[in-house]
């Protein structure tokens, strides 16, 4: 095979222009200059053609050589990713520390997973076994937590006429050899190759049908995320999207969580690298880095291994669904992605849109979201991936490009609220202008697995809060005092909800996870409040007796009072709540 090899002819930044192209493939994976930095091809017209560099350009002159790799960018995927941490290409920060401490050096090469680290095998196929892709052949136990399901890659079906013996083998070793129906042999590995803007390939789309129980009460019960679905997590500077998404990976039921720190500061990015080894996961009692990967690529590298870090994330994320896993994706921040294309698209010198950003980003975002979903995969497993991704509007505007487009391919739309982050209501999700689609869906999922009246008490507790968001334009205007009782108890309901409820401290022990059947109870135990207290106010009885302070304060407080692992307390309160308003009733009877 000839090596094709391309001259540099100008550099802007990130993006190099070059003639003696022809030969080279779009999308195809390069190596610049004599330091032979990492780049993709993005354009070719002719004899010449344009490519992005993963890497930092400094120093880079024209007429230097650009060499063809004939293959496109790729991940390597294999044992070695849980627990692990890279930058937007995969390349593990942790051993370029190593090599080069405090700072990424150019032309390091496309290093990933450890080639040399030694794997415990179990292969569990025989000679003449017939393989078809998606098929498990090996396992390797990765950590405590997840077992790696060795799958035959995508394309190869053939029968076994070599295997080893289950041992300890590095993941360039062949462990089995298959002849396929032609006669080519396939040489079968712990880890193969897999392009980052390809989707791996599934069986067949299922329909969304379960919860991905995150802890966190106003996402649960008011505004659910389905396994396989979409989200978005929009905000302005400060009200907390990078918290709801630490507190998403911490408690959130997926086997496996992928986080992408996308072009966010470093501080942000080292208070993830710091907290999650030290996380207990509360399933297993084990370090939660034993079901996460860390991809961090923060505002300080290169702009264009930004752009290629939600591939790599995604790509990641479904090799492990194929295996029957159901992974997270927490992609903070897709709107740095974003400025990522837009600054690209500007150096390519493309008709910009609305606000600068190409005329491809909805495509893009499409791209991305539609990589999620609840699927079957090859080897007829169920699984699924779930992204939930953080959107950063310049000044808190939704109206912004990436925000509006966004929201054409989520299904959950979270909007944080600065007002409430400010008043230090967190998680700040206003519940006014957040939605999800997934409460239908999720229908016969919680009658299931709580109670058939759940989507109604759900819809009741939301029309309280809406009444009150009405009634707060009164309240400012002439005060309180003018409203008539019923109209009063509904602010005080209100109150106990947006505080005893919607409110949660991610740093006190009960609270910052609350299981499902707390979740219910607690709001089930306000709905009994609300309905004793308000067949008290049409029988006349005043507002001043129908709320006791202290009756409020216990509900209020159930959220630190009530063990999570014992919820008994929530009765006795609901035994209070029956036995004072019968108390009131009789005495006004």
């Amino acid at each position: 095979m000839v090596e094709l090899k391309g001259t540099i002819t100008m550099i802007n930044g990130p993006v190099l222009k070059a003639v003696g192209m022809t030969g080279f493939k779009m999308r195809e994976m390069v190596m610049v200059g004599n330091k032979k930095l990492i780049g993709e091809v993005i354009a070719l017209e002719g004899d010449q053609g344009t490519i992005q560099v993963y890497e930092e350009t400094e120093g880079l002159m024209s007429g230097e050589i650009i060499i063809s790799t004939g293959r496109p960018l790729s991940v390597k995927l294999g044992p070695g990713l849980i627990g692990n941490i890279f930058d937007g290409i995969e390349r593990p920060l942790l051993e370029i520390n190593r090599i080069s401490e405090g700072f990424i050096p150019e032309g390091i090469g496309l290093l990933s997973v450890d080639k040399e680290k030694e794997w415990k095998v179990k292969i569990n196929v025989s000679e003449n076994d017939i393989l078809e892709a998606g098929q498990c052949f090996a396992t390797v136990e990765e950590t405590s937590l997840i077992t790696n399901k060795i799958l035959v890659p995508y394309g190869i079906k053939g029968k076994v006429k070599e295997k080893k013996q289950d041992g300890t083998y590095n993941i360039e070793e062949t462990l089995v050899t298959i002849e396929d129906d032609r006669g080519k042999t396939h040489e079968l590995k712990l880890s193969h190759e897999w392009p980052v803007r390809i989707p791996r390939p599934v069986r067949e789309r299922l329909a969304i049908s379960s919860l991905l129980v995150t802890g966190q009460r106003v996402l649960d019960m008011f505004f659910p995320v389905a396994k396989g679905g979409t989200a978005a997590i929009p905000g302005g500077f400060g009200t907390g999207k990078t918290m709801t998404q630490h507190q998403l990976a911490k408690w959130s039921d997926a086997d496996i969580i992928v986080y992408i720190g996308c072009g966010e500061r470093g501080n942000e990015m080292t208070e993830v690298l710091e907290d999650f080894p030290k996380l207990i996961d509360p399933k297993t009692g084990k370090s939660i880095m034993e079901r996460t990967i860390l991809i961090a690529n923060t505002s300080n590298m290169p702009v264009a291994a930004r752009e290629a870090s939600i591939y790599t994330g995604i790509t990641i994320a479904e090799y492990f669904r194929d295996m029957g896993y159901n992974v997270a994706i927490m992609a903070d921040s897709t709107s740095r992605w974003a400025e990522a294309l837009r600054e690209i698209s500007g150096r390519l010198e493309e008709m910009p849109a609305e606000e600068g950003y190409p005329a491809y980003l909805p495509s893009r975002l499409a791209e991305f979201y539609e990589r999620a979903g609840y699927v079957q995969t090859l080897s007829k497993e169920e699984a699924s991936i779930t992204i939930i991704g953080a959107v950063s509007p310049a000044g808190g505007d939704f109206s912004e490009p990436v925000t509006e487009n966004t929201k054409r391919y989520v299904n959950a739309f979270l909007a944080l609220d600065k007002k409430l982050a400010y008043a230090r209501h967190y998680p700040a999700i206003n519940w006014l202008n957040s939605y999800s689609g997934y409460v239908k869906m999720l229908g016969d999922w919680y009658q299931e697995h709580l109670d058939e009246d759940v989507l109604e008490l759900r819809a009741k507790m939301i029309r309280i809060l809406h009444e009150e968001d009405k009634l707060q334009e009164i309240v400012q205007l002439v005060g309180e005092d003018v409203l008539p009782d019923d109209q009063r108890l509904v602010l005080e309901i209100s109150r106990v909800l947006r505080i005893g409820f919607l409110q949660q401290n991610a740093f006190h022990k009960e609270d910052t996870f609350v299981p499902l059947e707390k979740q219910y109870e607690m709001l089930k135990c306000i709905e009994l409040l609300y309905d004793r207290a308000y067949a008290a106010i049409k029988r006349g009885i005043p507002i001043s007796k129908i709320k006791d302070e202290k009756l409020y304060g216990e509900v209020t407080k159930m959220k630190y009072t009530v063990p999570n692992d014992d919820l008994s307390i929530i009765k006795e309160i609901r035994k209070s709540i029956m036995e004072y308003y019968d108390y009131l009733i009789e005495e006004y009877s």
